[in-house]
């Protein structure tokens, strides 16, 4: 299942059922679990660990060093759960000591190619990013985020869960779940109604969540009063309490 021209490092645990294709390069101290393929030309560079049923396309660079003028080679790590889909020309590269030493990729995120995920990037499951977005060191995107093509994010931000950034924004503050957000830089326009149908949230969670958008983006609430008022809307709602998790977490402030 490995093609005789790949190269193959030293300390590497490849599954039986892994295959890679011609003129890969695995280098040493890779991991790469069952059912995963490898694609022509593709790069995994040194402590990357590969799950299970990952599809890394031709001339993927993942696992690459960090584009970190304060890196001075230390062992960091890049970690990829399972089923994720990793197409051509993407590059993912490895952690670094300043921020924990690992850039971690969940599951089933289909990453598009031209995308660029920086050093010590937090991504978790089941997101699509479109061609050539773009996230800056220490980025954390939650789950089931779609990032439209040619977005950019600046480092340290955070993108909550079920968000979606329009087509070529820029992303300079934080985005709560549930936004839509579109601009240079970046305004929320609204919540993502259609995927939170698509996702199957109720009617009454879905007026929920509009109604906790008019707290925070509408009504010129200081965050401080619009975390009191969240919690008088409905404190027992998983929504709510995703909302203010993500603004008491926020350390770059919120795009509003």
């Amino acid at each position: 299942m490995i093609h005789r021209t790949a190269i193959i490092g030293k300390n590497t645990n490849i599954h039986d059922s892994v295959e890679i294709g011609p003129y890969a390069i695995i280098e040493d101290d890779v991991t790469i679990g069952e059912d995963t393929a490898i694609g022509a030309h593709a790069f995994i560079g040194q402590y990357t660990t590969l799950g299970k049923k990952n599809y890394i396309h031709p001339f993927a660079s993942v696992g690459s060093l960090p584009q970190d003028k304060k890196f001075k080679y230390e062992k960091s790590e890049l970690l990829i759960g399972n089923n994720n889909t990793i197409r051509e020309f993407v590059t993912i590269n490895r952690g670094t000591a300043d921020g924990g030493g690992i850039t971690k990729i969940g599951n089933f995120n289909w990453i598009m190619a031209y995308v660029h995920i920086a050093h010590d990037c937090q991504v978790g499951n089941e997101n699509i990013f479109a061609n050539k977005a773009t996230l800056a060191g220490h980025v954390e995107v939650n789950s089931k985020v779609i990032l439209g093509g040619s977005v950019n994010i600046h480092q340290f931000v955070k993108i909550g869960s079920h968000a979606f950034l329009a087509a070529n924004s820029y992303i300079n503050m934080d985005i709560l779940p549930f936004t839509m957000a579109q601009g240079i830089p970046a305004s929320a326009k609204g919540i993502n109604t259609e995927g939170l149908k698509r996702l199957s949230f109720d009617q009454y969670e879905i007026r929920l969540i509009k109604n906790a958008f008019k707290i925070i983006f509408r009504q010129k609430n200081t965050l401080e009063e619009a975390l009191i008022k969240l919690n008088a809307l409905n404190s027992e709602s998983e929504s709510i309490q995703l909302l203010i998790s993500a603004i008491n977490a926020s350390t770059r402030g919120i795009t509003r």
